[in-house]
């Protein structure tokens, strides 16, 4: 191919890439916005079922929105006024035991410890193993200190930016119709009935995946609660917001804050044996009746999405965005397959 103005082409191409590079540094820059967006986003549709059984009860819009938002936060102010002096008292109590704990312990009491529970252990292997820990301790107790520094930072920026999800949800909420009508005018006239129905059923699976993930975080945290004050296990407020919390991960939240839970109760001083023995069963137990009946009937009204291609989508959304790649991986996977199914498919199939 002859190239008749190469300074031309040349400077075409450069300012190509250029604005490329432009647009992925914007990207980058905008993505903690894109980010507080695309939760709020997320959380909306979430909370479209509530709004939409309101509507169906004959009430308008706006005070449907209303009605769900003042709910929800009238139900998360109930659990802190309810769970925080408690969870306040007990994390006290946690780190006056600990301190206690480390003030009357001498490492040659540890040492027997370790030596009683695990007999197998040479001592001059345990002898070693403290050796390293305190060099190491020693050596990056600079790192340490301005890693509390940075968690204490992000602590304040996560609540400043769920502050902003918080707004950003309530306005999301109120304008879903609006936001969809404007989005289904993208479609040619044609196809713009299909794509419709495409559309909603998307935001229906996310909507009733939200709320099913939700339902089963509640769940695992209230009986949490329950068992776990009858086995009089350490703590059991702040171990049931731990279940609770972690449950709302997919896939592995409940193996992850049940093994956290039963670590917790095996401490020295706080736990026994036996109250982590008896945990590690409940957990079991539990983890199989969630997955095999409370799962399957929570979730039955989002589209099921098959096992393999929720570990990928988790472990894609996680590397991606994090925790919260994680959460919003499964909808957007079950979104991809209704696509899937419903026009790629067809289309092949005509051919």
């Amino acid at each position: 191919m002859k190239i008749h103005n190469p300074f031309r082409t040349a400077l075409v191409a450069t300012l190509g890439v250029g604005l490329g590079i432009l647009l992925i540094g914007s990207l980058q820059n905008l993505s903690t916005v894109l980010l507080y967006v695309g939760t709020a986003l997320f959380l909306s549709l979430g909370l479209d079922p509530v709004v939409a059984f309101l509507e169906r009860r004959k009430l308008p819009r706006w005070l449907a929105v209303l009605v769900t938002i003042l709910g929800v936060l009238g139900v998360f102010a109930g659990i802190v006024l309810m769970v925080l002096p408690i969870l306040v008292d007990q994390i006290s109590q946690l780190v006056r035991r600990i301190t206690l704990f480390l003030q009357s312990t001498y490492i040659g009491d540890v040492k027997d410890w370790i030596s009683d529970v695990f007999p197998g252990l040479q001592p001059s292997f345990i002898d070693d193993t403290f050796t390293r820990a305190t060099d190491w301790l020693l050596e990056n107790w600079g790192t340490i200190t301005e890693s509390v520094i940075v968690v204490g930072t992000s602590i304040i920026t996560g609540l400043f930016g769920a502050f902003i999800v918080l707004i950003l949800t309530v306005y999301l909420t109120a304008s879903t119709p609006s936001l969809k009508r404007a989005v289904y005018q993208l479609a040619p006239a044609s196809k713009r009935e299909r794509f419709i129905d495409l559309a909603d059923q998307i935001t229906d699976s996310v909507g009733y995946y939200v709320m099913g993930q939700v339902s089963l975080g509640v769940i695992n945290g209230v009986l949490s609660a329950i068992f776990l004050s009858i086995i009089q296990a350490p703590f059991p407020a702040v171990l049931a917001v731990i279940a609770f919390f972690f449950s709302l991960i997919p896939l592995v939240g409940t193996l992850t804050g049940s093994t956290l839970i039963v670590l917790i109760c095996l401490i020295p001083g706080l736990g026994s044996p036996a109250t982590a023995i008896a945990a590690g069963i409940y957990y079991l137990i539990y983890m199989q009746i969630e997955a095999y009946v409370i799962s399957p009937r929570i979730m039955s009204r989002a589209v099921s999405v098959p096992g393999a291609v929720v570990v990928v989508a988790a472990l894609a959304g996680g590397s991606l965005l994090g925790l919260l790649g994680a959460l919003i991986a499964i909808p957007v996977a079950a979104s991809i397959l209704i696509i899937y199914r419903q026009v790629l498919i067809p289309r092949m199939n005509e051919l």
